[in-house]
């Protein structure tokens, strides 16, 4: 089954590394999967699989954890309904 994901994600926020990252690790595990972003309103890390939000750091705080995106994905390829992400890992801080 096709699979298309777009993150949504504040760029001044530097954001942008965190999609970076997971795109390079999607595209790691599955070749096949579209992954695409687009510009987000303030402290946005917003994440759709096929049109469905599977994760917000608007709701969460932090950011996914890669093998729950994998996870979500995986379910995804093979059609089984998809359910929200509601782990999320603490933002970076620099001091």
């Amino acid at each position: 089954m096709a699979v298309n994901i777009v993150v949504e994600y504040c760029e001044p926020c530097g954001f942008k590394s965190h999609y970076e990252e997971l795109a390079s690790a999607v595209r790691e595990e599955f070749p096949d999967v579209a992954i695409d972003s687009r510009p987000g309103g303030t402290g946005a890390f917003e994440i759709e699989i096929n049109g469905q939000l599977v994760f917000s750091k608007l709701e969460l705080g932090g950011f996914p954890h890669e093998k729950d995106m994998m996870e979500a994905i995986r379910k995804a390829k093979s059609g089984e309904p998809l359910e929200k992400i509601t782990n999320s890992q603490a933002p970076c801080v620099i001091l």
